[in-house]
């Protein structure tokens, strides 16, 4: 359990301002599953999604995330995972694989996190961001994601990675704008995952 615990380059919550944010969240509250729904909601509802609202720059380390008030789904999971971590709550990552439109390729990867409740084990959360026909919840034991696995080639991939995957970082970390994420969006093989 220790890696889902971990500071990294990416879940950076040593980070002061990270840590600082991880604090005011969880104050007042010591119930594991308040913390984790102040946090979700904070990310989900403040951190403003770079592709919906057409916002530079393109971030990827947690602390940038959280300075700069934006991030694809995969930056937004990675400071909700340093968030929580930072509150001594096991945070994982999770990706699906699903279509961009029309239920044909092309696909592209999708970020979120799994974290663990003391009462109910792994449970999945979805820090996009809400709009329209996307209402992701924090409601255990019942798991609300933004987006359902519903047309061929799409998957929900049930691995929890302590760590962004290599095919992720790399697109944030080389893309200067948002529009060179969306139009090079990370992908993967079902069979390579």
């Amino acid at each position: 359990m220790d890696q889902y615990l971990a500071h990294s380059t990416y879940i950076d919550w040593k980070n002061p301002e990270v840590f600082e944010k991880a604090q005011f969240l969880a104050a007042g509250v010591s119930e594991q599953s308040a913390i984790v729904k102040r946090c979700f909601e904070f990310v989900r509802d403040e951190i403003k999604h770079s592709s919906d609202f057409k916002l530079n720059p393109v971030t990827c380390k947690a602390s940038d995330v959280l300075k700069h008030g934006t991030g694809f789904c995969y930056a937004k999971s990675h400071l909700l995972a340093a968030l929580l971590r930072a509150n001594g709550v096991a945070t994982g990552l999770c990706y699906q694989r699903l279509t961009l439109a029309d239920n044909k390729p092309p696909f592209c990867l999708h970020g979120l996190n799994a974290v663990y409740l003391e009462d109910i084990g792994w449970y999945r959360l979805d820090p996009r961001g809400n709009k329209e026909h996307v209402d992701a919840q924090f409601c255990p034991p019942t798991v609300k994601l933004a987006f359902a696995i519903v047309n061929p080639g799409e998957a929900d991939f049930p691995e929890i990675w302590a760590e962004p995957l290599s095919v992720v970082v790399d697109v944030l970390n080389s893309a200067t704008s948002f529009q060179q994420v969306l139009d090079e969006l990370p992908d993967v093989e079902i069979a390579k995952l």
